[in-house]
């Protein structure tokens, strides 16, 4: 199959350029850089680019943060040896730690559980009320993204496989592009593309019933493995702004929508909406077995990466499920919890 010679060849990469980690910068003299993917949904991860938190903690390096699309972008990025951290979710992870690609990053940091914040919305004006309906249409969502895993996991709890519909690769605003021409009938995204569909738009699912129906995602933070292992002060210091910023998600909701909205473009208020729409747990929550576990003893996460890889392989997205043992070696649990102030 094509995906085969494809994953080949990235994983041909990935071992070219295992060797990558912190990069002089050209702007900050001597200083080493620090490589950050970004994404645009709403999280704590924006709170600490705007704040400069890291800049501030880590004076002696040059931060450099870059925004993708999506968490196939990510991937792509780490194969390249461009990335040191970044944010995505817990399918492409899946995928990304899965053969032939195994690429080598570890879970370092929860950003946020999905809820309402992705969902598949039919578009106003095609008569789609369920999702059986689907049955034909042209849905589009990101590949190899959470929204792409969720998208399959409602198909398949409505008996519909990925051959039943017209399965479209649109990264957000292109979503909303095609969205807003006709082109396209249905759509699986994440904020903020979500809320402009929503407008002439009805969901169908949610993410957040996609978990209570026993497939949750979630968006992650990921560190390359050689970077961990060589900085590991770094990873800690990474990992208490981003508790930080969780902190001030539950106890200054505005002030954690003001930093947001500034990074994405969207008022104050709009994010302040989008954010009860997501689940974001607690630093305590997260250091414990039910998420990534504690020192040496890898959690739940683990299990829960291993669901999405089988079901990507039952879906033929993969050559076959990442065993859970690897899955438990690719959580990075050094320093839990007490890295993160509990």
């Amino acid at each position: 199959m094509r995906f085969k010679a494809v994953f080949a060849a990235l994983a041909a990469t990935i071992l070219a350029l295992a060797g990558c980690s912190v990069e002089k910068s050209d702007q900050g003299g001597d200083k080493p850089t620090i490589r950050i993917g970004y994404q645009t949904f709403p999280s704590g991860d924006l709170i600490v680019k705007h704040n400069r938190w890291l800049e501030d903690a880590l004076p002696d390096y040059q931060i450099k943060w870059t925004k993708f699309d999506s968490g196939a972008d990510v991937n792509t990025a780490f194969v390249a040896g461009e990335l040191d951290f970044g944010a995505l979710g817990s399918s492409p992870v899946a995928r990304g730690l899965s053969a032939p690609l195994n690429i080598p990053y570890q879970v370092a940091f929860i950003l946020d559980v999905a809820g309402d914040n992705e969902a598949l919305v039919a578009r106003d004006g095609t008569g789609i009320d369920s999702i059986p309906q689907l049955r034909g249409k042209r849905v589009a969502t990101p590949f190899a993204s959470t929204a792409h895993y969720s998208l399959l996991a409602a198909l398949n709890l409505n008996n519909l496989s990925p051959n039943d519909v017209q399965l479209i690769d649109l990264q957000p605003q292109a979503i909303l592009a095609a969205w807003e021409r006709g082109d396209i009938d249905a759509a699986y995204t994440w904020l903020p593309t979500l809320d402009e569909i929503r407008k002439t738009g009805k969901d169908l699912i949610t993410s957040r019933q996609l978990a209570a129906a026993g497939k949750p995602t979630l968006d992650l933070g990921v560190v390359s493995a050689k970077f961990a292992e060589q900085h590991p002060e770094v990873v800690d210091i990474w990992r208490q702004q981003q508790a930080r910023a969780l902190n001030v998600i539950h106890n200054d909701p505005t002030a954690a929508a003001t930093a947001i909205a500034a990074e994405i473009g969207l008022t104050p208020e709009q994010v302040g909406e989008q954010l009860k729409q997501t689940v974001f747990l607690t630093p305590e929550q997260i250091a414990s077995p039910e998420w990534l576990g504690t020192d040496g003893d890898p959690g739940n996460i683990a299990v829960n990466l291993q669901n999405a890889s089988q079901f990507l392989a039952d879906q033929k997205q993969i050559p076959a499920a990442a065993p859970v043992d690897s899955l438990r070696a690719a959580i990075y649990t050094k320093g839990l919890p007490g890295v993160l102030g509990q």
